[in-house]
């Protein structure tokens, strides 16, 4: 398939539902880590900030469907539960840490964009014939 030239709108939907699975920040977190060994539940929960249980349990689960991860329960007391890479997984590494490399490489640019951006986006337009979309001030009669 050549760049940029999708035209199956099947194929845009495939694709789609495989991006936003391996695209969100939480499975990106989650591949990276477990990238380096199996992890338990709570071992997760401590390396990646911010997760709530609820988002990694759901993170998890969704990642073990599309076949990326595997669930190992050993039967101890308490039940003990691994999570790791399957081969599927393992091949994601390498896309999704170029990706990082590439965001920590760019973020000072991309912040420097942003702020550019919202400075000049909160400004009212200046040049002639711009039209304001504000609403105008309510007139009580």
């Amino acid at each position: 398939m050549k760049q940029g030239n999708i035209r199956d709108t099947g194929d845009c939907r495939a694709i789609s539902g495989v991006l936003a699975r391996i695209g969100d920040k939480w499975s990106v977190l989650i591949v990276s880590r477990l990238g380096a060994k199996p992890m338990r539940f709570n071992e997760l929960k401590r390396e990646i900030g911010g997760i709530s249980q609820r988002m990694l349990t759901l993170t998890l689960r969704g990642l073990e469907r599309d076949g990326l991860i595997t669930r190992t329960i050993f039967p101890t007391i308490p039940p003990r539960v691994d999570y790791e890479l399957t081969a599927l997984g393992r091949s994601l590494l390498e896309p999704v840490m170029g990706l990082s490399a590439w965001a920590l490489k760019h973020i000072a640019k991309i912040e420097t964009a942003r702020a550019r951006f919202d400075g000049t986006a909160s400004k009212p337009a200046r040049s002639a014939g711009v039209v304001s979309l504000a609403r105008p001030a309510r007139v009580e009669t």
